[in-house]
C-alpha cells in the first residue's frame, strides 16, 4: 500500500465515469473571462468554449447571467460622490393683517432661484433655474464613468 500521497482525492461521480471526462469548477472570474472573450466583435462561441473545454451551451448561460449582472462583481452601477450645500432658504415671511389676525388670501409663491454647481476632477458644472431630474441624472452619469 502506497501511502505517500498526500492531500484527499475527489472521488469521480458516476457521470463522469461513464463518459471518461472529470467535471471541472470554474472561478467566477474565470467565467467571466470567458464571457468577455465572446463579447469581442466576430468572436465565436463555440470556438472558445472549445478552446476552454467548456460546452458552449453553459457558456451562453453564463452569458445571460452576465448580462443580467448576476456573474460575479460588475463596476457599482451607482457612485456615491461628496456634497456639499452651500447657502440656505431664505425664511417664509408671514402674512398678518394690520390687526394682527393672519389673512384668508394667499399669495401665490415667487419661484426660489436655484443654482447646482457641480465640480469635478475632469469639469465644472452650472445648471441654474428649475433643473429636470432626469437630465441632471444622466449628466451625472456620464460624467463618473
Amino acid at each position: 500500500m502506497d501511502t505517500s500521497r498526500q492531500g484527499p482525492e475527489t472521488i469521480p461521480t458516476k457521470s463522469e465515469l461513464a463518459s471518461g471526462v472529470q467535471r471541472q469548477r470554474r472561478s467566477i472570474a474565470e467565467k467571466r473571462r470567458m464571457v468577455e472573450e465572446t463579447l469581442a466583435e466576430g468572436a465565436s462561441v463555440a470556438r472558445i468554449a472549445r478552446a476552454h473545454g467548456v460546452n458552449a451551451n453553459q457558456l451562453f448561460g453564463w452569458r445571460r447571467l452576465y448580462s443580467s449582472g448576476r456573474l460575479g462583481e460588475q463596476k457599482p452601477a451607482m457612485k456615491l460622490l461628496p456634497v456639499r450645500v452651500s447657502g440656505s432658504l431664505p425664511p417664509a415671511a408671514s402674512h398678518a393683517t394690520g390687526a394682527g389676525t393672519p389673512s384668508m388670501e394667499v399669495a401665490p409663491r415667487k419661484p426660489i432661484a436655484s443654482r447646482i454647481h457641480i465640480e469635478l476632477e475632469q469639469a465644472q458644472i452650472s445648471i441654474e433655474g428649475d433643473a429636470d431630474p432626469g437630465l441632471v441624472r444622466v449628466l451625472l452619469e456620464c460624467l463618473t464613468r
